[in-house]
């Protein structure tokens, strides 16, 4: 697999990546922007975050999830919960 970048993600907002390890549990993208932040000579990647939601009642850790997604396959994703709302818990990936 080539480089995650914000392009492949922002393609795929709305779309649900599955955390198999986690009994199934569906995490939305529902955000993908870029970071503000200098680029430096070399950077395989301009930096840029995910937000995820997950509709369970209960939160999960920060951990790597190890999201499935019918386009990337499997991809390892460090999650931090950020926030909660009416529709379930916030996490959101940095990736730089």
């Amino acid at each position: 697999m080539d480089i995650l970048t914000l392009d492949y993600f922002a393609a795929r907002l709305n779309e649900t990546f599955i955390s198999e390890t986690d009994g199934n549990a569906a995490f939305i993208l529902v955000e993908a922007k870029p970071m503000v932040a200098a680029t430096l000579e070399g950077m395989l990647r301009a930096p840029f975050s995910l937000l995820f939601r997950n509709c369970s009642p209960i939160m999960f850790n920060q951990k790597i999830f190890n999201m499935k997604h019918e386009s990337i396959g499997q991809v390892g994703i460090f999650l931090v919960p950020v926030a909660r709302d009416r529709e379930g818990f916030l996490y959101q990936a940095v990736f730089n």
